[in-house]
């Protein structure tokens, strides 16, 4: 797949300021500027963010009623419960509600769907169920927000019902006593992308700021970090605030469970934790139970105080993740064979793929890396009996809940983001979606969309990559959605010696540039280096990354793509 590579753009006096008022490199500066950081004060919250920093919750339309009723609720012991999400998101959010309603005196329990019995979302048989058990307070964490027929029937069975959630809300309110969602069109709070442990986060530190225990926030933020990370928000504004905080208070000894997760990941309390980690170590092993069972292990690990506990608990979900990756590796084999076989499928500017046999829980992850390959959306579906579950990803072109709203019709059940989305249809309506959506593709999506692109950050040079800018860039911690890892061009390096194929997919090859020299990797690029850089002289966007042996740090590059340094003109991938 080729890649168009960019230069971001960057407002160079907020550049010059920046550099003059805190001293910041040249590059460092860019990279600031090109994220929309233009300001001394604004880049001091990027770079050095503090508690403070958090918006007052109170802004959040609905928060003063869900605080009073909550209050009301512990002061009359009534019984209250949370009803949440399997994921990360969820599950994270639920516990750190849990956590701080349980410190202010408050009975609480919880009820977590399960993904292959019951799918996503509030039901009905569940809510009446714990009315049944005597339920007085629903709280949603997560979910809700388009759950008027849940919320009504708790209602009618004597439970009052405050929903907490990020997802889009359609035109009306669910009617309960509190909707807290930043996305309520009438809402003015300032952060929109809060992830639904945000608006979880957002709610416990109201209450916590009414009780008078203000100080308890900061042990809350390893919770919000993880689910803001793992749900894909955006890590700017006070998502930044809280990915940054949380991260660097993961190890602390309050936190257990995440101790034990991280130790069986293969993290070590003297590296900082980076997005990265969270993103492919933490997550997914949080989520596994989730996904092919029931995330109450998950929810244990984060709430156990008995480390040898935790430890097995770890270990389980280690166990999880390792059979969840077996089957993603089975769809996305299955796919590979479906796309070989029907070469048509490059006409089409949306994937629906959909067979027998795959895993529910694992789909979602099988779209993503359809959508990281072939740069365009994707839905993957199981087919089991009549019913086809499914799940979607997108690329930022492609708003896909905007784009499922033109299908509604034929769903039972569906919702999401712009870029992720889940759905249910009866099998028999399969084809008439795949023909409808693709329409919906068509009509959006132009040929340039389609097109996968690089934004570099800067132009460098081999012997800019020191320990000291590597220092400089870990100040831009943790990257991911919004926050990039920086990509910069180098331009007329050459390749010593004979690369190393790494676990047969990865190269690993030694850089000069000049009298410098610096190694490299390029992962799953072994299959395309020998097709692509046949010249002596090479360009690169690359990252710069690390490594650790034997104690040491090693800095290296990350190879993103390369091409042939052009023998003269301009080039226009640049």
């Amino acid at each position: 797949m080729g890649y168009r590579w960019v230069l971001r753009t960057c407002a160079e006096d907020a550049v010059e300021v920046l550099r003059r008022e805190l001293g910041l490199s040249p590059t460092l500066a860019r990279v600031l500027s090109a994220r929309g950081v233009t300001t001394p004060d604004e880049a001091r919250r990027f770079l050095a963010p503090r508690l403070d920093d958090l918006h007052d919750p109170y802004r959040l339309a609905g928060m003063s009623e869900a605080v009073e009723r909550i209050e009301r609720a512990i002061a009359r012991r009534e019984p209250i419960v949370l009803y949440g999400d399997y994921d990360v998101d969820g599950v994270t959010s639920l516990v750190l509600l849990r956590k701080t309603l349980r410190r202010l005196g408050a009975p609480v329990s919880f009820y977590v769907p399960e993904r292959l019995r019951e799918g996503y979302g509030m039901h009905v048989e569940a809510v009446e169920a714990l009315a049944a058990q005597g339920g007085r307070l629903l709280i949603s964490v997560d979910c809700g927000i388009r759950a008027h027929e849940v919320v009504e029937r708790a209602k009618a069975l004597g439970m009052e019902t405050i929903v907490t959630d990020h997802h889009l809300p359609e035109a009306e309110l669910p009617p309960a006593v509190a909707v807290l969602n930043p996305k309520r069109p009438d809402c003015a709070y300032p952060e929109k992308n809060l992830a639904g442990v945000g608006v979880a986060l957002k709610l416990a530190q109201a209450l916590l700021m009414r009780s008078g225990h203000r100080s308890e926030l900061a042990s809350l933020l390893p919770l919000a970090a993880l689910g803001t990370i793992a749900d894909l928000a955006p890590l700017t504004g006070e998502n930044r605030v809280i990915a940054r905080l949380g991260v660097e208070r993961l190890w602390a000894p309050e936190h257990i469970g995440l101790r034990a997760l991280a130790e069986v990941a293969g993290l070590v309390p003297d590296r900082p934790v980076t997005g990265r980690d969270v993103a492919f170590r933490l997550a997914p092993r949080l989520n596994a139970a989730g996904r092919l069972s029931t995330a109450r292990p998950a929810i244990e690990l984060l709430e156990t105080e008995d480390a040898t506990r935790a430890r097995q608990l770890a270990a389980q979900l280690n166990e999880q993740n390792a059979h969840r990756q077996r089957e993603e590796q089975t769809i996305l084999a299955h796919i590979e064979t479906m796309l070989a076989e029907d070469p048509s499928w490059r006409e089409q500017k949306l994937l629906v793929l959909a067979r027998e046999g795959w895993h529910r829980g694992v789909i979602g992850l099988a779209a993503s890396k359809i959508v990281e390959r072939f740069a365009r959306p994707a839905i993957v579906l199981a087919l089991e009996g009549e019913w086809a579950y499914g799940s979607g990803r997108s690329i930022p072109a492609f708003h896909l809940l905007r784009s499922l709203e033109t299908c509604a019709d034929l769903f039972e059940r569906y919702g999401g983001h712009a870029q992720a989305a889940g759905l249910v249809l009866r099998r028999d309506r399969l084809e008439e979606f795949r023909r409808r959506i693709i329409a919906e593709a068509d009509r959006v999506l132009a040929p340039e969309d389609l097109v996968p692109t690089y934004a570099l950050d800067d132009q460098l040079a081999i012997s800019d990559v020191t320990f000291e800018f590597w220092q400089q860039l870990q100040r831009l911690e943790p990257f991911g959605i919004g926050n990039p890892r920086p990509i910069f061009l180098f331009t007329n390096v050459c390749v010593e010696g004979e690369p190393r194929v790494l676990k047969e997919r990865h190269l690993k090859l030694r850089l000069r540039q000049g009298e410098k020299r610096l190694d490299a990797f390029w992962w799953n690029g072994a299959s395309e280096f020998a097709a692509r850089a046949r010249g002596s002289r090479l360009r690169l966007a690359a990252s710069v990354g690390e490594s650790f042996y034997d104690g040491l740090l090693q800095i290296h590059l990350v190879i993103e793509d390369l091409v042939e340094e052009p023998s003269g003109g301009r080039d226009e991938r640049t």
